[in-house]
């Protein structure tokens, strides 16, 4: 079968074509001929060896074939999305039953592979973590990517009062606004409590999710207010932020926390009701997906440079 692999750990340039065996379905594990595979930030991580300690690391030696999602079909006809740690970035993929879930009628496989990553992650930083309640006002930095895209629709849907976008460019700032939040906003640190505050009325905020880091993050502390929660979720901005002082959060009733979708997957599965929600409300229109560029599986390196470059809207697919 066609595959996208890489022999050495590094930037795009790393990834080849090449013809391999067909996967062998282990125990529990069923094949998918894959219709689409997701890209993510996290299959980035993965080729420049980024994630190759911990306990939840991708294992196995080099040459290895990144992509932790795919849509496609099984062999008994069923139509499916699936998690996997690796292998996706490939014709066909062998995924654990556990972490398949079906495809409602109306759903495509981009929209799906929006929501197994990117949807769940959205979910879980605003119920699990940051536990936005009613009438909050909540902050969702580069909202028009995937993930930043579906949280602005899901604060929504969960109660939030009032949504603040941040994205780079006009044009990414009025898709947030298309997909419901009530002002977007330019991310760039320098005067950005300013911006969030006059988005705001003039009030600090509740909520601010990130995923730029660096002095990004560190300028999103200073724009909430009482009991406001800060959480991180990733760094595109490949920058170090600097530590918020502990005597800090406590004087100003501050909470910073953090979220990666893998240790949860691997300890859960990538079904279950929080899936299943986002599945149904795709279903019945009240929440859409962005799917962005659609690339040839031999261009995947093309799609991570994209993605690096921030030259991207809502989810990128390859297609085998």
């Amino acid at each position: 079968m066609r595959a996208m692999r890489h022999e050495r750990y590094g930037g795009p340039e790393v990834l080849e074509e090449a013809e391999v065996p067909d996967p062998v379905a282990g125990p529990g594990e069923v094949l998918v001929d894959v219709e689409a595979a997701g890209v993510n930030f996290g299959d980035i991580k993965d080729i420049a060896g980024e994630l190759t300690e911990g306990p939840y690391a991708a294992q196995g030696p080099l040459p290895r074939i990144p992509g932790m999602e795919v849509a496609g079909r099984t062999g008994d006809g069923r139509r499916v999305v699936g998690y996997l740690r690796q292998g996706g970035y490939a014709a066909k993929a062998a995924v654990a039953e556990r972490d398949l879930a079906p495809l409602p009628e109306g759903v495509g496989a981009g929209e799906a592979l929006a929501l197994l990553v990117q949807g769940l992650t959205a979910w879980h930083l605003l119920r699990s973590v940051a536990r936005v309640r009613p009438g909050e006002t909540v902050v969702v930095h580069a909202a028009a990517g995937g993930t930043g895209g579906l949280a602005v629709q899901l604060a929504r849907e969960f109660g939030a009062g009032r949504v603040i976008a941040t994205a780079s460019s006009e044009e990414k700032r009025a898709l947030a606004l298309e997909l419901g939040a009530d002002a977007a906003v330019d991310g760039e640190a320098d005067g950005y409590r300013e911006r969030i505050l006059g988005a705001n009325r003039g009030r600090p905020v509740d909520v601010v999710l990130d995923a730029v880091g660096g002095p990004v993050l560190d300028a999103a502390a200073g724009a909430l207010g009482f009991l406001g929660r800060l959480v991180t979720y990733g760094a595109s901005s490949r920058q170090a932020a600097t530590a918020i002082p502990p005597t800090r959060l406590a004087v100003e009733n501050l909470t910073v926390g953090g979220f990666w979708l893998t240790p949860l997957i691997t300890r859960d599965g990538a079904g279950g009701a929080a899936l299943e929600e986002l599945l149904a409300l795709t279903a019945r229109g009240r929440l859409r997906p962005q799917v962005g560029a659609e690339y040839p599986l031999e261009r995947a390196r093309d799609a991570h440079e994209d993605l690096l470059g921030r030259r991207t809207k809502g989810k990128l697919l390859l297609r085998p």
